[in-house]
């Protein structure tokens, strides 16, 4: 295959929506202080009986329905994850025997906040090299399940949720639809975004976050514009992974796309990690916001600190 496009996108949420006003019956905390710092007022929280591949079947399901295909349509099952609490069998394959997807290869993906990026990526790759024909790719997470619930700077940002595309070969004539990636990470800054211990626990330094965010991310990610052969001013659309609104809006208008469409599913949904690109990317589809086949800059930061940006047709 000369190249790669998503066919379709899906997404799911936990019904329980927990409120700013939520939050400040638990903490030392208030709308105020929270809509003020990182712009959520909402976020969906998943229950004791909702595991991550449950979260990412449904979205998976949702993205296959769009696509009008079924389970032995898909031969690779991504998930990226880094909330799923048990280690084998692994998040991928629990969907897919969720889904009865047929002896597919099935790998996830811990690259944090930008998973579903540096995924999106290894499937246009597979593809291409002719080892899968069409492949699910999943954003999934819990991060309730790994937030400090006395730590008002951290316990106020998570959300629950999935998002998934649908990923296949484009046929001679078409044009790739997945561009070429950019990828890299900052390893000694690592401990800046951390989910250790046990249990494990979410924690962050949120100033030296926010600066290397603000100030050394619009460059890659004009790059990887360029990879692509686009000027940011041309982009329809820029899903940034959904942070923090204070990190979003800066961000993209660094990166120069002045005439595009910015997700800010952040204010509803909070930070879902490798969640919340193709979760706020399936909203906007749905929504028409954005129209098929049109350029946008899907852009993922965070954990390790890893990033991971490529610019893609509108499914």
């Amino acid at each position: 295959m000369h190249g790669s496009r998503i066919a379709a996108i899906g997404h799911y949420q936990p019904a329980r929506v927990l409120t700013n006003e939520d939050l400040a019956g638990m903490v030392d905390t208030s709308d105020e202080w929270i809509r003020t710092r990182v712009g959520i007022h909402t976020r969906h929280i998943a229950g004791p009986d909702e595991p991550v591949d449950e979260l990412a079947a449904h979205a998976a399901a949702k993205a296959l329905a769009a696509a009008g295909l079924g389970p032995a349509d898909i031969d690779l099952v991504l998930v990226a994850t880094s909330t799923a609490i048990d280690r084998s069998p692994n998040t991928a394959a629990r969907v897919a025997a969720r889904l009865g997807i047929p002896g597919p290869a099935a790998m996830d993906i811990n690259v944090v906040c930008a998973g579903f990026t540096h995924a999106l990526a290894t499937a246009d790759h597979t593809i291409r090299a002719g080892a899968a024909t069409r492949a699910l790719v999943i954003g999934a997470e819990k991060m309730t399940d790994v937030a400090d619930w006395s730590d008002r700077s951290t316990c106020v940002l998570v959300g629950d949720g999935a998002g998934a595309a649908v990923v296949e070969g484009c046929a001679p004539e078409q044009e790739p639809g997945i561009g070429p990636v950019l990828w890299g990470s900052v390893p000694e800054m690592g401990h800046t975004v951390r989910i250790e211990g046990t249990p494990p626990r979410f924690a962050q330094e949120g100033q030296s976050v926010y600066r290397w965010a603000t100030t050394r991310l619009p460059a890659i990610a004009r790059q990887a514009c360029e990879r692509t052969g686009i000027a940011p001013e041309d982009l329809a659309g820029v899903v940034l992974h959904q942070a923090n609104l204070r990190i979003i809006e800066p961000l993209a208008e660094k990166i120069g796309a002045v005439n595009a469409v910015i997700a800010r599913d952040v204010t509803e949904s909070g930070n879902t990690s490798a969640a919340s690109i193709p979760l706020a990317l399936s909203k906007l589809v749905e929504q028409g916001t954005l129209p098929t086949g049109a350029p946008v800059l899907l852009f993922g930061f965070g954990g390790n600190l890893s990033y991971a940006g490529q610019v893609i047709h509108c499914p």
